[in-house]
């Protein structure tokens, strides 16, 4: 098949998808192309998860060879956080042969129109969507999600997510006319003519740098983005999670080769142990657009370092939510409870701090103290993982030996509300499982301050007793301008106090949710609708996604003749 039908064929299939992208990010309504539920995969339902579970275990002690130019070596050591060496084994790049060979195929991939690209990184989503059981499983024993969460934030969230990313790009390009004529009248004098050209052209080689929690749900984004706007990217995936990228790329060259495009726009660079390569590349001047997920100090690093590239982070914060009063005692409890518990508090939107008046609150129940409103949480969290299997489907699998260290430190920190116990996982006998730990804390306590002021990332949260609603409120302010938030959260049945917390985020750009007490919580964004982060405080220095997360990847070029 010759690829110029090809890629006229990709119109026709993807063009209505396209549009329909499109619409959704300019309604912000619910749409999703990539269905949630495992049977909808696959005219066999049940039969089709078995497959995608068979081509997982086949993978298993395999090498992926991606036949990228410049492979130096092979490297691998991943060892799944349920207790199983996945054995795979992944190119190693010499960057010296490798980077050169990526900016070959960019003058046609920059040829090809805002319209052609996009087309063809949904054939890129949509090939990826067939195998959505097998990159579950790929999420769930590289990050230690649980699978059925492995399954959406790491499958149809993160597809459309990617999709999302493709959107924006498009809308962006196009903004801008492909040419246009120019006239200016001189009076008397014929006017002046000139025929104008507009060229998106790309900034050159981006980097994704992976990370070991949601390697595609924080990949595609930025990988997507910069794809569509004409760019090659370059995946540098976490040591500990590089095979549902590897996966990723490795679709990403089969269609960018069937449609006639140079497979090297698209490659892999796995490290070996220690060898901490991201540091190497993120300052190479083929690198002109870097995107990171990972820890303040080496987003840090990048935004002061790669100065020769536009650099996109999303690091750590702390995030708060303040309790004032509630309308729904009972619902409260059980969307706080799911948010703590939810992957084991591994995501950067979990709820670190719960800002209460120590004299208590009002609820639907009546008055509440703030020892009632703790011990009630931890209820309510005890009663939500009290059966072993639930709370192996909620928590997944501790990621790394740090998430431990640190939940059994919290312990240490003030008076524990809710004691973190050990859950057997009868499947995966390796897997370290634990439910969360609540902590007292004083906010007027310096001692306390430097704990709950600080990210401890994973299954802990602090009770943080203050003197009102409004010292809560300035904490809040404080917490988010200091350390960042990519997430705030509030309950409050008072007018005023509501305005104060929304004043505050709209200040210090924070993304507020308030009195969540049904299906939806703080810790999740929907693609086309939620924005992941702000890119307003020092958490994160852009935004899933919006115009400014794909309109810097590109340039526009302008060339004038004569009419």
């Amino acid at each position: 098949m010759a690829a110029e039908l090809t890629v006229h064929q990709l119109i026709a299939k993807h063009r209505p998808t396209l549009d329909q992208a499109l619409e959704a990010i300019r309604t912000r309504a619910y749409w999703s192309p990539h269905p949630e539920h495992p049977k909808a995969y696959g005219e066999q339902g049940s039969l089709d998860m078995a497959a995608g579970k068979a081509a997982f275990d086949a993978l298993l002690g395999t090498r992926l060879d991606l036949g990228q130019p410049g492979t130096d070596d092979f490297v691998g050591g991943e060892v799944s956080p349920y207790g199983i060496e996945l054995g795979v084994e992944y190119p190693h790049a010499d960057v010296d042969v490798l980077l050169p060979a990526m900016k070959a195929g960019q003058k046609a991939w920059r040829d090809a129109g805002a319209e052609i690209r996009a087309v063809v990184c949904l054939e890129i989503l949509k090939r990826i969507s067939d195998r959505t059981h097998e990159f579950a499983h790929a999420v769930m024993h590289t990050s230690g999600q649980a699978f059925m969460m492995a399954f959406q934030a790491g499958g149809p969230h993160a597809q459309d997510r990617g999709l999302e990313a493709v959107a924006y790009a498009y809308v962006e390009q196009v903004r801008t006319p492909d040419t246009a004529e120019w006239t200016k009248p001189q009076g008397k004098r014929e006017p002046l003519a000139l025929t104008k050209q507009f060229t998106p052209v790309p900034r050159g080689i981006g980097l994704v740098i992976g990370c070991n929690t949601f390697p595609t749900w924080n990949g595609y984004p930025g990988l997507f983005a910069s794809l569509a706007t004409g760019n090659a990217v370059l995946v540098k995936p976490h040591p500990r999670a590089v095979l549902p990228l590897a996966l990723t790329v490795q679709v990403a060259r089969d269609v960018l080769s069937e449609t006639g495009f140079d497979p090297n726009l698209v490659a892999l660079t796995a490290e070996h142990p220690g060898e901490g390569i991201a540091k190497t590349l993120a300052t190479r001047p083929e690198i002109r657009i870097i995107d990171y997920t990972g820890s303040t100090a080496f987003g840090d690093w990048l935004e002061a370092n790669a100065r020769q590239a536009q650099v996109y982070t999303e690091k750590a914060g702390v995030n708060s939510v303040l309790v004032e009063s509630a309308g729904d005692y009972k619902g409260m409890l059980a969307n706080l409870a799911f948010s703590l518990s939810l992957y084991s508090g591994q995501m950067c939107t979990t709820p670190q701090n719960l800002l209460i008046p120590r004299d208590g609150i009002r609820t639907d129940e009546g008055p509440k103290t703030f020892d009632e409103v703790v011990a009630d949480l931890a209820r309510s969290v005890d009663g939500l993982l009290g059966d072993d299997a639930r709370a192996n489907a909620l928590l997944g699998a501790i990621v790394n030996p740090d998430v431990k260290d640190r939940l059994e430190a919290a312990a240490g920190l003030g008076e524990v509300a809710l004691v973190s116990r050990e859950i057997a996982n009868p499947e995966f006998p390796g897997a370290v499982v634990r439910t969360p730990v609540v902590v007292k804390l004083d906010g007027a306590k310096p001692d306390d301050e430097a704990a709950y002021m600080s990210e401890c990332f994973g299954p802990v949260s602090f009770a943080v007793a203050v003197d009102s609603a409004s010292e809560a409120v300035e904490l809040l302010r404080r917490t988010i301008r200091e350390k960042g938030a990519m997430t705030v959260g509030a309950y409050t049945t008072d007018e005023d106090v509501e305005q104060a917390v929304q004043e505050v985020c709209l200040e210090e750009a924070a993304q507020l949710s308030l009195n969540l007490v049904g299906g939806v919580y703080v810790n999740q964004t929907a693609a086309f609708s939620d924005f992941h982060g702000s890119g307003g405080n020092p958490a994160a220095n852009a935004a899933l996604c919006d115009g400014a997360f794909v309109a810097n990847r590109f340039r526009v070029v302008e060339v004038r003749r004569e009419a």
